[in-house]
């Protein structure tokens, strides 16, 4: 029998081998390091800073003009890259010399031809660890999985990447089973936020996270199916979209449950901009990817929309301050106050929104994502050898003690989740009754999560996200600010706990511990409306640098 040790071991050698090339010099963080967000850029040169500090739209800007190389580019952020690894073990598989390889090529040809072969040449992009790269190992955070599932081919989403002209370099954490806000896994271990390395960065694509908060990417692929992006994002300090599904391409991923479509994950993008996000949707969908994975929706990106088009002068937004379940802790709350207060002094219709069906929905998504009891992931976990992370433990705890779902039980599961979101869009519809313009709000403003990114090992209620996973809805999240703990500074006491979760997350506020982590909020749109959602943004943060007190 293989011993489990020597396989992650031997995982994190070769990890190592491959960084080790390129390393110039490894990282020796001081015993009280707590923000460990600028020791990766310690050795870069003044132009190695400025490229790492452009967003992806910029970069591929700034290779298509000649201002710098893709070589450039991609020496500039491997280097931070692998410093990253150093602090926050953010990577799981590398492909540094093939990246270099490609970097070469598309140099030359840009070189030879006066063209770039694609809207993201040579524009390097990190990619969650279950996502297939062909000829790469896919443990997925498995031990069990290991040296066994080397792909066979690429991803959707990473062929069109390659053909856009991307670089793909590393390959980032993710948890144990992927069902987890958290990343930490027995292969390579636990993912540290680069903000307060005390707290985690959220998961399942905490590695993303991690790695494009130290600039080690300007670009990143996660996947989601109860936050596994905004979570990140929020955490860490970024932009991230979930879309809805059958939207963007979601072919050529691997985990378990693979065949499940009761609830249904989606791939979507993490980066440094809003702007970002809409490149990354527009090369997605400018290459017709419902040609070739067949539940897609033939919907083309309507570009126009995502920059405007049609959107209403004056949006009416629906503010969620409390999900009903666990009210969130206090610069959440302050943060949804001040955009509350600076959309309306930009004259937006602003309105309350009123939580329906929080708990229940999360009753009903834990049995969606556990229909066979949680088997699948404990026979797994068992064929590998190890043992249950914490959060593995925490999520699985949800099923214990029953069966699995019989087809008859699968059916009326199905039924409550569509009595559920039909619910909701009448909820949606009804807001015409208290909006000014007496049509349904535009998005609703909430919460990504009920903490910052709490302390390793204690994430504890996911409603604020995979609500609206339950209902299909796609949320973008976006940055607002950075906590400092002040002494001085006084906070609203939190209600009184309605259930044990929110007794447990009340009590974990202490401002110290969330010392500087990232404050980010969250909008939501209707369904299959990313493009108006990724509008309403840029309205929604214009209108808050333009009229914040």
């Amino acid at each position: 029998m293989v011993n489990i040790h020597d396989v992650a071991a031997r995982k994190r050698m070769e990890r190592e081998a491959k960084l080790s090339t390129y390393r110039k010099g490894r990282i020796h963080l001081p015993s009280d390091a707590v923000d460990l967000s600028q020791y990766p850029l310690g050795k870069l040169t003044e132009t190695e800073r400025i490229i790492v500090h452009c967003d992806a739209t910029a970069i591929v800007d700034l290779i298509r003009k000649r201002v710098y190389t893709a070589q450039d580019v991609l020496r500039a952020f491997v280097k931070v890259a692998v410093a990253a690894q150093d602090v926050t073990n953010c990577l799981s598989e590398v492909l540094l010399d093939e990246a270099f390889l490609q970097a070469s090529k598309l140099d030359r040809y840009l070189e030879k031809t006066g063209n770039v072969i694609g809207p993201l040449h040579g524009l390097p992009v990190s990619i969650k660890d279950h996502i297939k790269i062909k000829g790469l190992d896919t443990s997925s955070g498995y031990l069990g999985w290991a040296y066994k599932t080397v792909a066979d081919n690429d991803a959707l989403v990473v062929e069109i990447l390659r053909n856009a002209g991307a670089i793909l370099y590393v390959k980032t954490q993710s948890p144990q089973t992927l069902l987890s806000l958290e990343t930490d896994n027995n292969v390579f271990g636990k993912t540290l936020n680069p903000f307060n390395r005390n707290l985690t960065p959220g998961g399942s694509s905490g590695g993303e996270g991690a790695l494009i908060a130290c600039h080690g990417s300007p670009m990143g692929v996660g996947t989601d199916i109860g936050g596994s992006i905004r979570i990140p994002a929020a955490h860490c300090g970024l932009y991230g979209l979930k879309g809805s599904v059958a939207r963007l391409p979601h072919s050529g991923l691997l985990g378990s449950h693979d065949g499940m479509d009761a609830i249904v994950g989606c791939v979507g993008p993490l980066a440094r901009s809003a702007r970002d996000l809409e490149l990354f949707c527009r090369v997605m969908l400018d290459a017709e990817p419902w040609l070739n994975e067949p539940p897609l929706l033939e919907m083309p990106w309507k570009r126009g929309v995502a920059n405007g088009e049609g959107l209403p002068e004056k949006l009416a937004i629906a503010v969620l301050f409390d999900d009903g379940v666990v009210a969130p802790h206090p610069p959440i709350t302050q943060a949804l106050n001040k955009y509350k207060q600076a959309l309306a002094r930009a004259g937006h219709d602003v309105i309350e929104w009123q939580a329906v069906d929080h708990q229940n929905g999360w009753d009903l998504i834990t049995k969606l994502y556990l229909l066979d009891g949680g088997a699948e992931y404990h026979e797994t976990i068992s064929a590998g050898g190890e043992s249950e992370v914490p959060q593995t433990e925490w999520i699985l705890r949800h099923a214990q003690g029953r069966d699995p779902y019989t087809p008859a039980d699968m059916f009326k599961l199905n039924l409550e989740r569509e009595a559920i979101r039909s619910k909701a869009l009448a909820h949606w519809n009804a807001t015409q009754r208290r909006t000014v313009s007496g049509r349904p709000v535009d998005a609703i403003l909430c919460p990504v999560a009920p903490t910052l990114a709490p302390p390793h090992n204690t994430t504890s209620w996911w409603g604020y996200t995979s609500h609206w996973n339950l209902l299909d809805l796609p949320g973008v999240v976006f940055p607002v600010d950075r906590f400092t703990a002040k002494a001085s500074a006084t906070y609203p006491p939190l209600p009184h706990p309605r259930n044990d979760v929110e007794k447990f997350i009340r009590n974990q506020w202490n401002p110290a511990t969330y010392d500087n982590a990232p404050i980010c909020l969250q909008l939501v749109g209707r369904r299959h409306n990313e493009e108006k959602l990724l509008a309403m943004l840029n309205v929604v943060e214009k209108a808050f640098q333009e009229n914040a007190l």
